[in-house]
This record gives structure tokens, C-alpha cells and sequence, in this order.
């Protein structure tokens, strides 16, 4: 696809997110805690998500008929498909459940290892962020850009992962590490937003672990296109594969990714 059919895509997938998001809306209004399933501890779905999914899944098919899918609730599969979308029909489930918001509708394109598109609709805010790759980044049609802002200066999102036994000593090091180092810290529930918060330089840097491609797909190129950085936990731009994702202004990167390398390693280990 060139430049301008991906534009066309994106806009149209701009509209899909939108659907799903006025669902998802209506749905909040009636939404009764008895619909409430848990997946893991601490991990929760409900029909909204499914249905949500559904109808994603539906309307994305209907624009690329020959691309697979990733999605976060197993509605349909990726098999030899060269293109394949990643789709998160509600990121942010506990703050949905919780009338706490944000919470998103995340939906990206892949063309093999490549991020080819991402939408992220904030329900809440009726914000949608949209990038395809070399177009640059936008919210509800204006461009929008990274911040400026030095270590002292960063407003941090550190996430809290569902996995808390395998990363409770790690956030806890980690805020040790930034806290009085930074403006501030934040954790605000929502991978697909914090991503496109630091994309619209609402936030600094971001980072988060035990997270899946359908939290951080669409989100990472948003970042990309708005002129940030987006790597894992490692610094590898490589990440599209993995469980983790760090991604800020660019200015803050390197330190950030010597706080988590610090954080990672137990310093009581032997």
C-alpha cells in the first residue's frame, strides 16, 4: 500500500474504533457488575469486550479482506496472512468496570514485523489518535507531536501490570528510582492511552511490563510518527514480539532504560 491508500485505511479504521467506542458508551449506561468474568486474578472481560470485538473484527474484514487478526479475546486468528491486525476491543477494562476513566478501543495493522497503521479511540474523552507509517501522528484531525521535556522536567507513566507477583519488586524499585527525580508519576490504567499521551506530549515517558501486542501495537507507531521513542525493556526497537514496552519523548529515553535495567536486577540477589 502507498502513502495515500494507507491514509484512506487509517481514516476508515478511525471510524470502526469510533463505532465500537459509541457501543461501548451505551453499554456503560446499563452495565450491571454480574456481567464481570475473570480471566486471571485481577484480570477481568466482560461482554462488552466481546461484542466489542465482534464488531471490530466484522467491519476490519469488510476493509482488508485478506489480513488475519491478533485480538486480545480470541474472535478470530492470524494464520500465513501477510497483513494482520492486532485489536484490543477495550483496553482498559478495570477503569471501565470502575466508571474510571480512560479507557480505549486499540486497533493497528501489521505488515510482517511493520506497524503499518494504529487508531486508539478514548472513549471518555472522545479522543481518537490515529497514525500510518511516514504520514505522521494526529487527534480528532490535528497533528500533535512528543514534548521537550528533560528527566527533572518528566511526567512518568509506570504501569501496573496484571502479573503483581513477578513485578511487584520491580515497580517497587523503580519508583524508588525515579520518585523526587522526575515532575511526577502517574498510572492512569490504559497501555493504548499512556501511549498516545506521550505522543501528544501529555506525557513523558511511559513504560510497562506483562502487557500484549493488542495493548501496545497501535500505540507504539502513534509514538513513532509524533517523533518519540519506542523500544523494550532492553532498548531493542525489535519489541513487536514481546511483553514489554518503553516509550517517551526521546529526550528521556536513555535514562528511563538505565532506571529499569536497575530496577530489573534484585540488588539482594547474589
Amino acid at each position: 500500500m502507498n502513502g495515500e491508500e494507507l491514509k484512506e485505511l487509517t481514516l476508515s479504521v478511525c471510524e470502526v474504533a469510533r463505532q465500537a467506542g459509541s457501543f461501548i458508551r451505551n453499554e456503560r449506561q446499563q452495565f450491571r457488575s454480574e456481567s464481570i468474568q475473570r480471566k486471571h486474578a485481577h484480570d477481568y472481560v466482560s461482554y462488552v469486550d466481546k461484542q466489542s470485538e465482534q464488531l471490530i473484527v466484522g467491519r476490519l474484514r469488510s476493509l482488508l479482506p485478506q489480513a488475519g487478526f491478533i485480538t486480545e479475546e480470541g474472535s478470530a486468528s492470524h494464520g500465513s496472512e501477510s497483513y494482520c491486525w492486532v485489536v484490543d476491543p477495550l483496553d482498559g477494562t478495570t477503569n471501565f468496570i470502575h466508571r474510571f476513566p480512560p479507557y480505549a478501543v486499540s486497533i493497528a495493522l501489521m505488515l510482517g514485523d511493520d506497524i503499518v497503521l494504529g487508531v486508539v479511540y478514548e472513549i471518555c474523552a472522545d479522543e481518537c489518535f490515529y497514525a500510518w507509517q511516514g504520514g505522521g501522528a494526529y487527534c480528532n484531525g490535528e497533528a500533535i507531536g512528543v514534548g521537550h521535556s528533560d528527566l527533572n522536567d518528566a511526567l512518568l507513566c509506570l504501569q501496573l501490570p496484571y502479573n503483581s507477583d513477578a513485578y511487584k519488586p520491580v515497580i517497587k524499585r523503580l519508583t524508588d528510582h525515579f520518585y523526587g527525580r522526575v515532575a511526577s508519576i502517574r498510572m492512569i490504567g490504559s497501555a493504548a492511552v499512556a501511549l498516545c499521551y506521550v505522543a501528544a506530549g501529555r506525557l513523558d515517558g511511559y513504560a510497562e511490563k506483562y502487557i500484549g501486542q493488542w495493548d501496545y501495537m497501535a500505540g507504539a507507531i502513534i509514538v513513532k510518527e509524533a517523533g518519540g521513542m519506542v523500544t523494550d525493556y532492553d532498548g531493542s526497537t525489535r519489541f513487536t514480539h514481546g511483553n514489554n514496552i518503553v516509550a517517551t519523548n526521546g529526550t528521556i529515553h536513555q535514562a528511563l532504560l538505565e532506571g529499569i535495567k536497575l530496577s530489573v536486577v534484585d540488588p539482594t540477589a547474589a
